[in-house]
């Protein structure tokens, strides 16, 4: 081994432990954020999360169903919790907001888009760093999930709860996804590919709801408590 290849040798070990290093302590950071969100989110209260693209306008009429939505499900007695982001996320919390419900954002800074929007409850208000764990707080804490039509942030969320509820580790909850016509592709090709390849079942279908009326929406997030009780999912 020449004098350059050890040189470069010794600068990989070097890296690579500190990296190591790093990773070790970043385990007290990810246990701060579980602490902080557990320790919040468990004296809120009943909330239902209501997903969607950080990109829709204030005049889009998904905007305004997110935002009925929202107002709706305070009048029966739940919270709204989002990502605390612009565009669905934002209309959510103005619903609950404007009915004088609790509004809740879980927030997580990008290099673009995110910024937590004016209607969050300013005790209500988390910021996170890592993203699986403002998902862990989602599933834990959502008494439902409201997915309006986003991009791969909503369908990350949307596919975790799907993954959960189909492998029982988590108890079940409902879930809605808002707009027929933005997800009926989505469907379509669970049903002409994932189901005729075996990869799901046909039972799969029962996890979730697909409709285009607000007042549905919510009847199926509270007929589905007049039944069960409240309370974390895991």
């Amino acid at each position: 081994m020449d004098f350059f290849d050890k040189y470069k040798k010794n600068y990989i070990d070097r890296i690579w432990n500190d990296m190591k290093a790093n990773d070790s302590w970043s385990v007290f950071k990810i246990m701060s954020e579980f602490v902080n969100g557990y320790e919040t989110l468990g004296r809120i209260g009943p909330c239902v999360a209501i997903f969607g693209s950080a990109r829709i306008a204030e005049d889009s009429p998904y905007y305004l169903k997110a935002v009925e939505t929202g107002m709706k499900l305070v009048e029966k007695g739940f919270g709204v919790i989002t990502g605390g982001g612009p565009g669905i996320m934002e209309a959510g919390n103005k619903g609950a907001h404007e009915a004088g419900g609790k509004s809740v954002g879980l927030n997580i800074v990008l290099p673009h888009e995110q910024h937590s929007n004016p209607y969050i409850d300013q005790d209500k208000s988390i910021n996170f760093d890592y993203f699986y764990i403002r998902k862990t707080m989602f599933t834990r804490y959502a008494q439902g999930f409201i997915a309006f039509p986003g991009g791969f942030g909503t369908l990350d969320e949307l596919s975790e709860a799907l993954t959960l509820m189909q492998t029982n580790k988590i108890a079940n909850f409902p879930i809605v996804m808002f707009g027929s016509e933005f997800w009926n592709p989505l469907l379509k090709w669970f049903r002409n590919t994932l189901l005729k390849n075996g990869m799901i079942k046909e039972e799969d279908f029962g996890i979730f709801h697909v409709v285009d009326d607000v007042d549905e929406a919510v009847r199926i997030i509270d007929d589905f408590y007049k039944l069960y009780e409240l309370k974390p999912n895991f």
